[in-house]
């Protein structure tokens, strides 16, 4: 579900900046805090697919119509490519930005945006990122608010954080620190989000197909995933009563790790 997704993201990148910290190249706070919101709402953007998934809602008829094209983009995708052992479908759901090749494209569009688009690229990519956080991480909160106002958080938040990442050392050239390539990182929690998402849902009784177009088998779209006896339903107990508290456990401890408390 939308909140565990949300949530699962940006621990994830909690976690990278543990491992960048640990590796000798911390990320800088803002980069940390800012990742870790845009993990948090890639993690919902693989469901675009879905007519009644929270990013299909969260930006209006735009996000609506965005769907409508998704979801046929990608059951025509699956269609084409379909191998004699995938069986027949009538949408969309779960194929085509369930699969790493999706990720790894959104990621780098979106980095080519921001280093060759400048601030209001930059501004673009944070504002939908940061609405979609909005809707996962305080799904109750941002169901019972308008719409406008959580695009409101979502505007003055991206100018803020862009505000603050512009500021010389604060994030903008992590990593990638040679003359033209400031932000170029951004494509990474973006990447990593919907990866997790894949993740996630491979978890799940129906699986995930995130490992496309490679072939297995007779099938192209193989639904990834552990033993059925390990799946469970999303929004069952073992989502909410394990795998929530988790995250909540293992991302505040990466991000101690990632500011250096643990050095």
């Amino acid at each position: 579900m939308g909140p565990a997704h949300s949530l699962s993201g940006a621990t994830a990148w909690l976690a990278v900046g543990a491992v960048a910290s640990g590796l000798g190249d911390p990320m800088p706070w803002p980069t940390l805090v800012v990742g870790a919101l845009i993990c948090a709402g890639a993690a919902l953007a693989p469901d675009l697919d879905h007519q009644a998934a929270t990013i299909s809602r969260a930006f209006g008829p735009l996000s609506r119509l965005a769907c409508k094209i998704i979801d046929g983009l990608a059951h025509a995708t699956y269609r084409s490519t379909r191998k004699t052992g995938d069986p027949r479908r009538s949408g969309g759901h779960r194929t085509l930005t369930h699969t790493w090749p999706w990720a790894v494209l959104l990621g780098a569009g979106c980095s080519a945006a921001a280093v060759y688009g400048g601030r209001w690229a930059v501004l673009a990519i944070l504002f939908v990122h940061m609405v979609l956080a909005v809707e996962g991480l305080l799904w109750r909160q941002a169901r019972v608010s308008s719409d406008v106002l959580v695009w409101l958080l979502g505007a003055t938040s991206a100018w803020m954080l862009a505000d603050v990442l512009d500021d010389p050392g604060n994030g903008k050239a992590w990593l990638f620190t040679q003359p033209g390539q400031h932000y170029l990182w951004i494509g990474m929690p973006i990447v990593l989000g919907a990866l997790v998402h894949c993740v996630g849902d491979a978890l799940t009784v129906s699986g995930c197909p995130i490992l496309w177009p490679i072939p297995i088998g007779r099938r192209r779209w193989y639904p990834v995933g552990p033993p059925k006896f390990m799946r469970f339903r999303a929004g069952s107990w073992v989502e909410v009563k394990v795998l929530t508290p988790a995250f909540f456990v293992i991302g505040g401890a990466s991000a101690l790790g990632a500011l250096g408390v643990f050095s």
